[in-house]
């Protein structure tokens, strides 16, 4: 199968240096924001529509402006792009949220994807009304997934469940397609509604073995449930034409983080009751040193921002050669971002995207009988860690 590139809408922002935020972290940029406007946030998504990434991901929650709402108008100046929406289903009926997405499927022909968060924060959970614990929230997700998948299949649905109550339910125009589900979580509850519900299991960017953990164990589950998942994992990148220029640039973004913010940052991160971001934290340990924790994935990110935390920093070949050492372990579908997001788009889509297609890997989505990269792209493929 070939690989899925998605790319990233920065919904709060963007700039030159790390727009922090989400988990308990404060909102925090380290340099002139590029407020997120709908003609900015239009440059990204079409300029990863043009370099090959099959979909863009927007984030959910209060430091950031509304997934559906955002996307619903940048779709409207793009073409093939599809939007992965983030949004949490304890703030909207599961009968709307199906309503809703069959909507988006019909204006925009086809091109949404659901992310389902269920919410890690108890804090901002209760500042929009939802004073469920954290596994009451992800029994209820279950209950929200059971319902919305119900009504995308045309019945009519009713439940009587721990936390949702739906009577004769039906949908007058059914979404064509039925939207993809990618779902995240670390937790043992995660995995259960992971493997009941999703399409597409994501995991954060840890070390490789650490991720083939997480695949065994939510294949198993999904085994157990008769069903099979496919894989992503979500990741910053920093590339280049050179190992020593994508390193540099690490290390500005690194000088950027003054040590007070780094500690404000970081106390409010450790509050979190996100299993996923403890397993960030740990990769640091709030640390400046040792951030490059397995050859040419970089923790540095995480010092700052809440949620995804590492960053794939190296030469376009080496980059390329850290994607397929993930490919390998099982994961299809590769969401990446970088700081500024526009600008980082163009590097990762004129320098890896080539490589990898010039290995099988990838093939345009858009323009899959597309001229072969030119001959400096199609480099020898080189799997060599960061040079010491």
């Amino acid at each position: 199968m070939p690989l899925t590139f998605h790319w990233f809408l920065p919904t709060n922002g963007d700039s030159r240096h790390v727009v922090g935020g989400g988990h308990g972290a404060p909102a925090t940029s380290f340099g002139q924001d590029r407020p997120p406007t709908v003609a900015y946030l239009t440059q990204i998504a079409r300029a990863a529509e043009d370099l090959g990434f099959a979909g863009a991901l927007t984030p959910t929650g209060a430091w950031c402006e509304d997934a559906w709402l955002t996307t619903a108008m940048v779709s409207q100046h793009t073409e093939h792009l599809k939007f992965l929406v983030a949004f949490r289903p304890g703030f909207v009926s599961p009968t709307l949220a199906a309503q809703m997405a069959s909507t988006f499927q019909r204006q925009t022909g086809g091109r949404l994807l659901l992310n389902v968060v269920t919410g890690g924060e108890s804090q901002e959970q209760r500042a929009y009304g939802d004073f469920l614990d954290k596994d009451a929230r992800y029994r209820r997700t279950g209950e929200f997934l059971e319902v919305v998948r119900g009504l995308w299949e045309g019945g009519t649905v009713g439940l009587r469940g721990e936390h949702l109550r739906i009577e004769d339910a039906r949908l007058a125009r059914l979404p064509d397609p039925v939207p993809e589900v990618y779902f995240g979580g670390s937790s043992p509850l995660a995995g259960e509604v992971a493997a009941r519900h999703a399409d597409v299991y994501l995991t954060w960017g840890e070390p490789p073995a650490a991720v083939a953990e997480k695949i065994a164990w939510i294949r198993a589950l999904a085994s157990r449930e008769g069903r099979r998942l496919r894989f992503g994992i979500r990741l910053h990148v920093i590339t280049r034409d050179t190992s020593g220029q994508a390193w540099a640039e690490a290390d500005r973004l690194l000088a950027g983080f003054d040590a007070e913010t780094v500690r404000t940052v970081q106390a409010g991160l450790a509050r979190s009751e996100s299993e996923g971001q403890r397993r960030m934290l740990d990769l640091h340990g709030g640390s400046r040193d040792d951030l490059e924790i397995h050859p040419n994935l970089w923790a540095g990110i995480g010092l700052v921002r809440g949620g995804a935390g590492t960053a794939l920093v190296g030469g376009h070949d080496e980059v390329a050669a850290r994607i397929a050492e993930y490919h390998h372990l099982g994961i299809d579908e590769f969401v990446l971002s970088g700081y500024p997001h526009l600008e980082e788009a163009y590097w990762f889509g004129e320098g890896v995207l080539p490589r990898l297609r010039a290995q099988g890997l990838w093939t345009h989505p858009f323009r899959p009988g597309a001229a072969t990269p030119p001959p400096a792209a199609q480099a020898a493929f080189a799997g060599a860690a960061r040079p010491r």
